[in-house]
């Protein structure tokens, strides 16, 4: 995904960072580089709206309950295949 244009943030990056980003789990560093990002790049900008509304639905449909590490980690390996499968 890119909107072809050159960015000091490699679209594919910030993507991988997104949820990292929407749990504040970033470094200040990468947090700036994220967000100079989105407001140049109207693609990036739309997968992170759609990510930040599935993030809202789940913890409103989850409420508090925690979730372990381990599918946590599932989840996010999975959606990294995802998203090399897309981008190939």
């Amino acid at each position: 995904m890119s909107c072809g244009k050159p960015h000091e943030t490699d679209c594919r990056e910030v993507l991988d960072k997104v949820y990292a980003y929407l749990d504040g789990e970033l470094t200040e560093h990468d947090v700036s580089h994220i967000r100079v990002h989105l407001d140049e790049c109207g693609p990036c900008l739309q997968e992170y709206d759609l990510d930040k509304a599935i993030k809202a639905l789940v913890a409103k449909k989850c409420g508090c309950d925690p979730v372990p590490d381990d599918l946590r980690a599932r989840v996010l390996a999975r959606i990294a295949q995802v998203r090399a499968e897309l981008a190939d």
